[in-house]
């Protein structure tokens, strides 16, 4: 069995870097479209720059899932 604090640990990892992500994808498209800075810059081939943005936030949001997830499964 995989140590409890392993698993705390990697838990409160995915739950802040999860959270850390949603919030900069979140300002990073409402800059965006405040007209802060132009979404071409984040462009990559046939995506466009507030998909990409917008796919951060959504990592981010999946990412906090599974910490949480990790948590209650494991530790509760």
């Amino acid at each position: 069995m995989i140590n409890q604090n392993i698993i705390l640990f990697l838990s409160k990892l995915c739950i802040y870097v999860g959270n850390f992500l949603t919030v900069s994808g979140t300002l990073g498209i409402i800059f965006g479209l405040a007209g802060f800075y132009d979404f071409d810059i984040f462009s990559y081939g046939l995506s466009s720059g507030i998909r990409i943005v917008g796919s951060v936030a959504i990592a981010g949001c999946l990412l906090s899932a599974i910490g949480y997830g990790i948590s209650d499964y494991f530790i509760n």
